[in-house]
C-alpha cells in the first residue's frame, strides 16, 4: 500500500517504537493519530508530526471504539493501524514472596493481547467496507511481538506469554481478512533502545547490547519503524512475524 494520503492509527504511539512508526509514516505523508493514555506525550509528538493525539486505553472497548470514530472524524477511515501499546514488567511466577498476585498477569495479558486484539477487531470492521485499492488491498495492521514469544526469559512468564498470544493471532487474523483485502502482519523486536530498556543500569544496558550477535548494538525505535514501512508497502507480506533481532536468541536469564 502506498503511505502518501491514508489514514492511520498508531496505539502506543507517544513514545519508543510507537513514536517512531508514527513519526515515519507523517514523513511519508501518511495522516496520523496517536492512540495513546500518556495525553502530554501524545499531544506534544502530536504537534511535531501535524497529527492528533487521541487519549485511549486500547484494553477499553467503548474508548478505543470512541477513538476510532474520532480519528475517523479527523482523518477519514484509516487504512494502516499499527498495534504498538504494550507493558513489560519482569517478575517471577514463585518469588521471595511467593506466587505472583494473578492480578499482575492478567494486566500484561489484557495491555499486550487484549488491547491488540481489541484494536484489530475495530479496525478490521472499518476497513472491509472501504473501497478497494491496487489488487484490492482495503487496509494494512502490523502487531507488536517480541522475541520473548519465542524464548522468553525467567521472570518474563507474562510478558512472554502476551507476545505468544499476539505471534498466535497473526496467521488466523490474516487468513480471516483475507478475503476483504486486509493484510495483518506482526514484528517481533529484540532489545531495542526504548523507554522500557532506559530504565535499567547503564552497565545493564551495554551487557545487553553485547549479547547481539551482530551487530553489538541495541536496536534503535527507527529500524523498527523502517520494517513497518516495508510490511505496509510490501502487498505480499501476509500473515507473518518477522524477527527484528540481530540474530538474538534469548537465554534463560
Amino acid at each position: 500500500m502506498e503511505i502518501a494520503g491514508q489514514s492511520a492509527i498508531v496505539t502506543g504511539g507517544a513514545s519508543g517504537l510507537g513514536a517512531a512508526t508514527a513519526r515515519m509514516l507523517a514523513e511519508a505523508g501518511a495522516k496520523v493519530a496517536i492512540f495513546d493514555v500518556n495525553r502530554k506525550a501524545a499531544a506534544e509528538l502530536a504537534i511535531d508530526i501535524n497529527g492528533i493525539a487521541i487519549d485511549c486505553d486500547v484494553t477499553a472497548a467503548a474508548a478505543t471504539e470512541a477513538a476510532f470514530a474520532k480519528a475517523a472524524a479527523d482523518h477519514g477511515p484509516a487504512r494502516i493501524v499499527i498495534n504498538c501499546a504494550g507493558v513489560g514488567p519482569a517478575r517471577r511466577i514463585v518469588g521471595r514472596d511467593g506466587p505472583m498476585p494473578l492480578d499482575e498477569f492478567a494486566r500484561v495479558i489484557s495491555i499486550n493481547l487484549i488491547g491488540t486484539f481489541n484494536v484489530m477487531r475495530l479496525a478490521a470492521g472499518a476497513m472491509q467496507s472501504l473501497a478497494p485499492l491496487v489488487e484490492g488491498e482495503r487496509g494494512v495492521i502490523v502487531c507488536t511481538a517480541s522475541v520473548a514469544a519465542y524464548e522468553g526469559q525467567i521472570g518474563q512468564a507474562a510478558y512472554a506469554a502476551s507476545k505468544g498470544g499476539v505471534v498466535g493471532l497473526v496467521l488466523p487474523a490474516a487468513r480471516e481478512f483475507a478475503q476483504f483485502g486486509i493484510r495483518v502482519n506482526a514484528v517481533a523486536p529484540g532489545i531495542f533502545s526504548t523507554p522500557m530498556l532506559h530504565a535499567l543500569p547503564e552497565a545493564a544496558q551495554q551487557s545487553l547490547a553485547a549479547a547481539v550477535p551482530f551487530p553489538n548494538l541495541l536496536g534503535q525505535p527507527p529500524q523498527f519503524a523502517a520494517l513497518v514501512r516495508h510490511i505496509i508497502e510490501n502487498r505480499y507480506l501476509n500473515g507473518e512475524t518477522i524477527r527484528l533481532d540481530g540474530a538474538l536468541r534469548m537465554a534463560p536469564r
